[in-house]
């Protein structure tokens, strides 16, 4: 029999954990942002939308906005598609998997502040790799993080190099878990090579696959650090995104009442993006 007390105290330090560090802050985030409080006062006055009137006809925020998601759109299907092909490449393999799995893996256990510090050094328009490879083949470089034409494009790729490793790893999980006795009966039908990826291994990868497209779209979104590093959202805006809004607004103008609404906004996003993780991968597909 079920004692209620013994569940109670079970289930109690998660549920106490959860409202703490989860619900109760984005209860105090929605409330904020019907307020025009300034990070340090004592009193909040209650302005009731005007935060999100103000929001929705700032040019920065959409451009923030537009950022996000030109950004999210480049890396979300290069670093899923390109985890997945380097995946089945090392477990195609009969040698060196773990030497190719740890090479792949590297950037996800780099901290991504340094990491973004070394891409700073590549990137340098003067003593930069990049731009010293290009000389060698006749191509004149540009200051990449300062050209609002190619900067958002320069974090993108950051991104896929930073995500690839991860993907890959969940995607080799994915595959190990294919009972090996398919691949010996496919063998014997006479499938072997992009056949046999095409017949059993993809299919049976598809909700590992949505798993890594919707964690994938998160962390993508969440992009912070490399924007905070290499350029503060310049040159003119063309790399600030939404999370580099929020702390802006909040911790350099102080216009925290401001950043709140804009943080629902971003919150807005990433319900969007759990619920459909939700529906689709906790339930089955």
């Amino acid at each position: 029999m079920r004692n209620p007390i013994a569940s109670f105290f079970l289930v109690s330090p998660a549920v106490f954990l959860m409202l703490v560090f989860l619900i109760l802050p984005i209860i105090s985030v929605v409330i904020l942002s019907f307020s025009d409080w300034q990070l340090g006062n004592e009193n909040i006055n209650f302005i009731g939308l005007l935060n999100y009137k103000e929001l929705f006809h700032d040019e920065v925020f959409f451009t923030s906005l537009k950022n996000t998601i030109i950004y999210v759109l480049i890396v979300l299907p290069i670093s899923v598609i390109g985890g997945l092909l380097i995946a089945l490449l090392i477990e195609s393999r009969n040698q060196a998997k773990g030497f190719y799995r740890t090479i792949f893996f590297l950037p996800v256990m780099a901290t991504l502040i340094a990491m973004s510090i070394v891409w700073e050094y590549i990137l340098h328009p003067d003593i930069g790799i990049l731009n010293k490879l290009l000389n060698l083949f006749g191509i004149n470089g540009t200051n990449w993080l300062s050209n609002k034409d190619v900067v958002l494009y320069c974090l993108a790729v950051i991104g896929i190099w930073q995500q690839l490793g991860y993907n890959m790893v969940l995607f080799i999980a994915g595959i190990m878990t294919i009972p090996k006795y398919l691949y010996e009966a496919a063998k014997l039908d006479g499938i072997s090579g992009f056949s046999m990826a095409r017949v059993i291994t993809l299919p049976l990868l598809a909700p590992v696959f949505l798993f890594v497209l919707i964690i994938t779209s998160i962390k993508a979104f969440q992009v912070f650090d490399t924007v905070y590093v290499l350029t503060l959202g310049g040159p003119n805006h063309a790399s600030e995104v939404l999370l580099f809004s929020i702390y802006q607004e909040a911790f350099m103008f102080f216009r925290t009442g401001y950043a709140a609404s804009i943080s629902v906004v971003f919150l807005f996003f990433i319900l969007i993006l759990t619920l459909i993780k939700i529906r689709f991968f906790d339930k089955g597909i």
